[in-house]
């Protein structure tokens, strides 16, 4: 009953944000969070560096992702010094890498690729784990069985995915094609519930001139997809169904990956078939590999009140944290796009 209560609650606090986004994040007001006065202008004007919405969803999703791996490996009680360890590799690595890839595939410096540094981060992944409980082990028990943590790590990336396409929203990115240049089919589909953008600083606006046109909602649709896939994913976690839970996760995620490509109109490599389309369908392979090489052990019934009792921890608590900020300082400070500031007294209240 109280893993039931959990993905309830869970899927309650989901719908609300994915709703609240879709309705609000498209509007030029939902790309800029704050501004950072850093210099003068010859004009007396401060220079400032932008933070967007899109850090702090990326951030956020990414917090979500990392509660919803501790707590569901806490559940399971899978060592908690182990799953740290290798989650916190798997970051340091997938991280710069969301930049690196971008910059291989698209040729581009000042932007992004969450499926470049997911397809890294399904890659390492195993073998990360394995590593860890090794080193670990010499010097006190420490139980971190392949399959079960990388089933706790894709449904958490699912989930961080699915959160993460708000920012995508509110930066304009990641955007789908024009509805008038679909077949009749995806026109029937997505005509009642189009993105329409609107601000000269959205990316689908500079770079494609699409303020205005309403286009086929593909990152909503991917927030929709990837979130009800980590509940899915979760549910199977949560009944020892491991092996399940990995490839659901990833499968999905993968294959929807190549699919929304076809319906997306922003740049995606120089090729017919993208760089990230590629990476999905080997991903997808990869896993399925993964799972004739290794077995699920007997771990009994998971428990998410053990999940949720190692998580409130002080180090924990901080540690999160301090990752959310992390998150937010590397993909929060935008690149392309600038802002002058005038300040002004109000003089009818000094």
């Amino acid at each position: 009953m109280t893993n039931l209560i959990f993905l309830l609650a869970l899927g309650s606090l989901l719908t609300f944000l994915l709703a609240w986004g879709f309705a609000h994040l498209p509007g030029e007001r939902w790309q800029i969070l704050a501004v950072l006065p850093v210099a003068k202008d010859d004009e007396g004007r401060w220079l400032g560096i932008n933070l967007t919405y899109y850090g702090l969803f990326i951030a956020t999703g990414q917090l979500f992702a990392v509660c919803l791996l501790l707590v569901l490996l806490g559940s399971a009680r899978i060592s908690l010094a182990g799953a740290v360890t290798a989650t916190v590799m798997l970051l340091l690595v997938c991280i710069p890498a969301a930049r690196i890839v971008a910059i291989a595939v698209e040729k581009k410096r000042h932007t992004f690729t969450v499926g470049g540094a997911a397809f890294v981060g399904i890659v390492l992944a195993p073998w990360l784990i394995l590593a860890v409980e090794r080193i670990l082990q010499t010097q006190f028990p420490c139980n971190l069985p392949v399959l079960p943590v990388l089933a706790a790590m894709a449904t958490a990336y699912t989930l961080g995915e699915g959160l993460g396409r708000l920012g995508c929203i509110s930066f304009g990115c990641c955007y789908g094609k024009r509805l008038e240049d679909c077949s009749p089919l995806v026109r029937k589909i997505f005509s009642r519930y189009p993105l329409v953008f609107s601000g000269p600083t959205k990316k689908a606006v500079y770079e494609s001139s699409l303020a205005g046109e309403p286009l086929v909602p593909i990152q909503a649709v991917t927030c929709i997809i990837s979130c009800l896939t980590a509940m899915v994913a979760s549910l199977l976690f949560l009944r020892s169904h491991f092996t399940a839970a990995l490839v659901v996760s990833i499968g999905v995620s993968q294959l929807w990956r190549i699919l929304s490509e076809t319906l997306r109109a922003d740049f995606r490599g120089f090729s017919r078939i993208s760089a990230y389309q590629k990476m999905g369908g080997l991903a997808v392979a990869y896993v399925l590999v993964i799972t004739l090489l290794f077995r699920a052990p007997p771990l009994g019934d998971p428990n998410i009140g053990h999940g949720l009792r190692q998580l409130w921890h002080p180090g924990i608590i901080i540690s999160l944290q301090a990752l959310w900020l992390i998150f937010f300082v590397v993909f929060g400070r935008s690149t392309v796009t600038t802002a002058r500031l005038s300040l002004d007294l109000v003089r009818d209240r000094l």
